[in-house]
């Protein structure tokens, strides 16, 4: 455990913290145990470069411990958390305890929808309904979806909140598997993708011109076709002062923007809307489908006491 008795003895840790890719790493870290620079840097889609120095700095804060270890490829540096968790001391030497809670939702578990075609849902098994029939969006069957798309429209999740009168919400942080969906588009057409919580627009992402298609790692083997094997890992960060999008800030509308009546109910819409210049639609990776093999993680950080 490490204590922080005095804020500004926490000054270069809180700094440190307040990186989003610092933040993924000690998530990582503390998920998954001991990973080599090659694996983290895979699993946040960063070059070994661009790591080291993000690496470095939780290590000089103590937060995570560092090994470099001979192979037969040369030396390798590992990595593992040093500490479980931190307390931070305020003026009133009230002790406060970053805590976090995880929820998933699937793919299906959608509770409010306006799509249009092309569309469609399937399961791990086979189709769900009808390809581009908007009807079955509206099914029992769709809870059993691994993956969804549409060109226009929107889906929206309801996420659910267990936290007590005494906690307070700090940051949330959404993990997902997300691609474009260029059926009947130029082959390089972008799709700007937008996000809310809360019927409020938190980013907009829009997908690279180039995307490499090949066979999905866990997608079925009966799922036939180039389109929609996999797709990219994404991570939405809203902190008390802003949104980012895989650690580049891209929104000013944060946690402080909501009300604590507006955070007793969350609600995550993911949806795209007619623009000129993109044309593409959206599809969503579930498990059993892409490179991932997860649905839409959600992570909840707070303060206050269980």
């Amino acid at each position: 455990m490490l204590h922080i008795k005095n804020l500004n003895d926490g000054l270069e840790l809180f700094k440190t913290l307040g990186s989003d890719v610092r933040m993924r790493i000690v998530e990582l870290l503390s998920e998954r145990g001991e990973m080599n620079m090659n694996e983290i840097a895979s699993a946040l889609e960063l070059t070994n470069g661009a790591l080291t120095a993000h690496i470095r700095r939780l290590e000089e804060c103590g937060i995570i411990h560092t090994v470099t270890e001979c192979t037969g490829h040369g030396n390798q540096k590992r990595c593992s958390m040093k500490v479980d968790q931190i307390l931070v001391n305020g003026r009133t030497e009230e002790v406060r305890e970053i805590r976090v809670k995880d929820e998933e939702l699937q793919i299906g578990y959608f509770d409010a929808f306006d799509v249009t075609a092309p569309c469609g849902l399937c399961s791990v098994y086979s189709m769900i309904g009808r390809e581009n029939d908007t009807h079955y969006f509206a099914l029992p069957d769709r809870l059993q979806a691994g993956l969804l798309w549409f060109s226009e429209g929107y889906v929206e999740y309801r996420i659910p909140n267990m936290l007590s009168a005494n906690q307070k919400m700090n940051q949330m942080t959404f993990y997902f598997e997300i691609s474009p969906d260029r059926v009947g588009m130029l082959p390089d057409s972008q799709a700007e993708i937008d996000f809310y919580l809360n019927e409020r627009k938190i980013a907009t992402w829009v997908t690279p011109p180039e995307f490499q298609w090949s066979k999905g790692i866990y997608t079925p083997a009966w799922w036939y076709g180039r389109e929609r094997q996999f797709g990219l890992m994404k991570m939405i960060v809203v902190t008390r002062v802003g949104t980012y999008v895989d650690g580049m800030k891209v929104s000013e509308v944060g946690m402080s923007d909501f009300t604590a009546e507006e955070l007793q109910h969350l609600k995550l819409r993911i949806g795209v809307e007619k623009r000129g210049r993109y044309q593409g639609g959206v599809a969503l990776y579930g498990a059993g489908f892409g490179n991932y093999n997860q649905d839409i993680h959600v992570r909840v950080h707070y303060t206050g006491a269980e």
